[in-house]
């Protein structure tokens, strides 16, 4: 894809700036909320025409206005918390009031909402501008970020490539420094994808540990989670302080969790620390040629740490959790969206992916979802059962690098066909089943000088001590520090 980009904008040192620098520095008054937004949409204008990750962008002048109330505020010593005067971008699956949400799809093309997601709703209140959307597959199915709303979004390193998803937009707005941060949704892959193909950290947080939804249904959900995207780990803990915490409206979120935990120092010592390499699975995941490698080269940062590192393979059938997923996936998303398919008209504008998800779910029993549960309840045992050996447990986070932008999804990985849409995912699936916290992080370049990640994967409920251990390892390996060559 040829690239036609204008030169960096004065504003470039302001993006450049990480998400903590710049809250101090528009908290001490060396930055205006005025000149941050001036020099983000700057930035925006640059390069979101090269890559389409932010959509639906409202008035600059009325952003303006919202700019000059928030330095305001902050004249009379009135401050909104850590977000205040930063640009956002609400990923487009969830409500934002008063802006659109098409979530990828012509049925709810120019659909303006009325109310805002709880997340968007603490990232609004804590003084955050929305300057757009992030764009996102149709309903957020597939890692892959393209619908016939908006278009394809395009990878940050090399625009030829996919940015991943379900959180592409956000993944690609964040590594080309057109927002500080950014929120993002995973249910299988959607933080931990974009994050890998981007050079960028995206956490999948523990269910209940940050509001998602409200929606229509409070107890079965328990897959898609809200989660932050940063170039660092303190930038990523700054979203999740403001992110995170208990909301009566969503009784399964957890009210022990204290936001301020968040903000708390990350440095640790990890001597001793004991990481456990899943790999890929003994062999059970194709990868890519390159890929495995890539990441495997990426231990050594953990044993520079004082860490110590062994290889295991969870002793369970892992056709059976795939089974189980992907069951417990299309019973989730017809229940959701099976209005939608008794539609024929809204039927006809559905992509393959959602027919296929619904009609799956449309024919399961009631028993074949108690036994899915069974066996994720199972898969959780086993993994406490190697929490029991390991502090944290390391894998790829996705099974290729970032590919083709005009494919659908791989097909085949090193010869290995894909049996269903989602199956090149699957290196994703074992956090999301066992309901485990899952930090993407990079793994730095493959031989084609494309971007690979890992995943670090904590016990249950452990986000903070995975925020940490990432951390450490973000220090020592400086994978995140390589820049887009988009950047100039």
């Amino acid at each position: 894809m040829p690239l036609s980009l204008s030169p960096p904008t004065p504003g470039d040192d302001i993006v450049a700036l990480d998400a903590t620098a710049l809250s101090r520095a528009i908290h001490a008054r060396t930055l205006s909320c005025a000149e941050v937004l001036d020099a983000y949409l700057a930035q925006i204008d640059r390069l979101n025409p090269v890559v389409n990750a932010l959509v639906a962008r409202p008035d600059p002048e009325a952003l303006r206005l919202q700019a000059a109330a928030c330095d305001e505020r902050l004249a009379r010593g009135e401050s909104l918390g850590p977000l205040h005067g930063f640009p956002q971008a609400p990923k487009d699956i969830m409500p934002v009031a008063g802006m659109v949400t098409t979530r990828g799809s012509p049925i709810f093309q120019g659909q303006v909402s009325r109310t805002d997601a709880v997340v968007f709703e603490r990232m609004r209140r804590g003084g955050a501008i929305f300057v757009g959307r992030s764009n996102s597959p149709e309903f957020g199915l597939g890692g892959h970020t393209y619908n016939p709303v908006y278009g394809t979004t395009r990878n940050a390193f090399d625009p030829a490539r996919s940015a991943g998803g379900s959180s592409g937009g956000a993944g690609v707005a964040v590594a080309l420094r057109m927002l500080p941060l950014a929120d993002g949704s995973d249910m299988m892959g959607s933080l931990r994808t974009p994050a890998a193909f981007n050079n960028v950290y995206g956490l999948r947080t523990s269910f209940g540990c940050v509001p998602h939804g409200p929606t229509d249904e409070l107890f079965f959900q328990q897959f898609s989670v809200a989660g932050p995207m940063a170039r660092n780990i303190p930038d990523l803990a700054l979203l999740l302080s403001v992110l995170a915490g208990f909301d009566p409206r969503l009784p399964l979120t957890r009210r022990q969790d204290d936001p301020a935990v968040f903000t708390q120092r990350l440095a640790r010592d990890f001597r001793g620390t004991r990481i456990g390499w899943l790999g890929d699975l003994g062999g059970h995941l194709p990868t890519e040629p390159g890929l495995l490698a890539t990441c495997t080269q990426t231990l050594r940062h953990f044993e520079t740490l004082g860490c110590t590192v062994d290889p295991v393979r969870p002793d369970f059938d892992l056709e059976a959790l795939w089974r189980a997923w992907i069951d417990l996936r299309s019973f989730t998303f017809t229940g959701a969206n099976a209005p939608l398919y008794e539609d024929p008209a809204q039927r006809a504008l559905l992509k393959p992916e959602a027919v296929w998800e619904i009609e799956r779910g449309l024919r399961l029993s009631g028993q074949e979802v108690y036994h899915a549960a069974r066996t994720r309840s199972a898969w959780y045992q086993a993994l406490r059962g190697l929490f029991e050996r390991f502090d944290f447990l390391v894998m790829p986070a996705a099974q290729v690098f970032p590919f083709d932008a005009d494919l659908d999804w791989p097909h085949a990985i090193d010869g290995r066909a894909m049996d269903t849409y989602h199956r090149w995912m699957q290196a994703v699936v074992p956090a999301t089943m066992a309901g485990l916290p899952a930090l993407a992080a990079p793994a730095g370049f493959g031989p084609g000088g494309l971007p690979a990640g890992i995943q670090i994967i904590g016990p249950a409920q452990a986000d903070w001590a995975v925020l940490q251990v990432g951390h450490a390892y973000d220090q020592a390996s400086a994978c995140a520090r390589v820049a887009s060559p988009l950047l100039g």
